[in-house]
């Protein structure tokens, strides 16, 4: 008689639907393939592969999202595994198409994120917020090609449109103000402890702007296939990724306050965006080990795991209650992570 099987470990420990995960286990019958399932509270995964040690299964689509973590068992000729815990994210909007960082507003508790669309295209709303209740509503349509956002130490929301290149300040009566121009290919945008806000024209340019909109060239790097997307760590240090055509061997940038470049982590597939936590770790979205998701990096650069599970993601933030906000090319997640991020502007 088989043995029961045991779930020894799950990785990552939180996903969005249909993404990939690992399980570790022992004593998992795969003698008889079509009575395998791996359920996710009552739902079954695709089993991509199996042994008895070690399960491939892809997160349903249609699985009970929640604020709280879904039981998983695996089950072979009908005898089924204790229940573990895994965290599939909720889906908070589709029909978008981010393309770089969603940005989270801590006054309101509300998420913005764009439908960027083709470059030179106008789509109805190029710019959405998403409020605390969940509920996406419009917010701009006079930006073509908005990329990325970010708020400053009094709340104001600046976005790059990567059409026209230039950098937008948002007045609280949603009036569209130019702040600066002729930033190229505009994509990346961060904000440091001073209020600096620094573009990224992904043809190899960082651009800093002060704060009353004064443009200087800051660092250079290889041109991106897709786009610069930056972020600020606790260390002072400007972190980019810039998708390039070097497979599995892309790197995580650091750019220091005067401006020199150096090769800070190598390893990712298409690294995209990126953010810290309060202990400056990184999180990146890109592919490791052949998994794609959120991966996460320790300060000093050396150690890389995948955190969170998701295919297609281009961004992501922290809502400074412990959850992630995922960005896909076409969806908007939350999941309960247990991470505080790191927000130069209120350091």
């Amino acid at each position: 008689m088989p043995r029961m099987s045991e779930i020894l470990r799950i990785r990552p420990q939180a996903g969005a639907p249909g993404s990939l995960i690992v399980i570790d286990c022992q004593g998992f019958d795969t003698s008889d393939y079509a009575t395998c399932e791996v359920l996710f509270g009552e739902t079954p995964g695709r089993i991509v592969s199996a042994s008895p040690e070690r399960v491939l299964v892809t997160v349903p689509d249609d699985a009970t999202e929640r604020d709280r973590p879904t039981d998983v068992q695996l089950v072979s000729s009908g005898k089924a595994s204790a229940r573990a815990p895994f965290c599939i994210a909720k889906r908070l909007a589709e029909n978008l198409h981010p393309v770089a960082n969603p940005a989270y507003d801590p006054e309101t508790d509300a998420i913005f994120t764009t439908i960027s669309g083709a470059r030179g295209k106008k789509v109805e709303v190029s710019v959405w917020r998403i409020g605390a209740d969940g509920k996406a509503t419009p917010f701009l349509d006079n930006i073509m090609n908005p990329t990325g956002l970010a708020f400053d130490r009094d709340g104001t929301l600046y976005i790059t449109s990567r059409h026209d290149g230039i950098l937008y300040r948002i007045s609280p009566f949603r009036e569209v103000v130019p702040f600066a121009e002729n930033l190229g290919i505009a994509t990346g945008l961060a904000i440091d402890r001073a209020g600096n806000l620094f573009v990224g024209d992904r043809q190899g340019v960082i651009y800093r702007v002060t704060p009353l909109g004064d443009v200087t060239p800051h660092a250079r790097l290889e041109a991106s296939l897709a786009a610069y997307h930056l972020a600020f760590s606790p260390d002072g240090n400007l972190y980019v990724t810039a998708p390039t055509t070097a497979g599995t061997r892309e790197a995580v940038y650091r750019v220091t306050p005067t401006g020199k470049v150096e090769r800070w982590h190598v390893g990712l597939g298409r690294p995209q965006g990126l953010a810290f936590d309060q202990a400056g770790n990184a999180y990146v979205c890109a592919s490791l080990d052949g998994l794609r998701g959120v991966v996460k990096i320790t300060p000093d650069g050396r150690d890389a795991e995948l955190f969170i599970a998701g295919t297609r993601l281009v961004g992501l933030a922290f809502d400074g209650k412990g959850a992630a906000i995922l960005a896909s090319n076409h969806e908007i997640y939350r999941v309960s992570v247990g991470v505080i991020g790191y927000d130069p502007s209120r350091a």
